[in-house]
């Protein structure tokens, strides 16, 4: 086996995150129910304050991410889900990257577009990845 072959043994590897257990990439499933999850409560909120228009939905997202994220390691979604959303290479992730990350979500394409790693457009340009709790 090469260098390179062993540096993508499997996704987050060379990341240097763990193949499995806390600290290593975050299982798809996981988070798009922690997607779903947050995205059901945006839109009861934005029912219930703002007779769910459109742009007020995109707005709580993010404020909710913006506000999450760098206080408890996730969203609510991800925190239900068993997940926190760190800096590569571990660490706090400040108040602007939640943002951004939010941000570039809420446009989707970003979110769809993935590396060998399985991090998003949205995580690349923010410097995170989402990994288990």
């Amino acid at each position: 086996m090469t260098a390179e072959q062993s540096a993508y043994d499997y996704p987050g590897k060379s990341i240097g995150l763990p193949r499995t257990g806390p600290g290593s990439l975050a299982p798809l499933s996981r988070r798009i129910g922690a997607f779903a999850t947050d995205w059901a409560a945006v839109v009861l909120l934005s029912v219930a304050f703002f007779d769910y228009v459109w742009w007020s939905t995109l707005v709580i997202f993010v404020v909710i991410q913006a506000l999450f994220v760098p206080t408890a390691a996730g969203s609510p979604g991800h925190r239900i889900w068993g997940l926190r959303v760190v800096r590569r290479g571990g660490g706090w992730v400040g108040p602007w990257r939640p943002f951004v990350r939010a941000v570039l979500i809420a446009l989707v394409i970003p979110a769809a577009i993935w590396d060998e790693n399985q991090r998003g457009l949205h995580d690349l340009l923010a410097d995170t990845v989402i990994v288990r709790g």
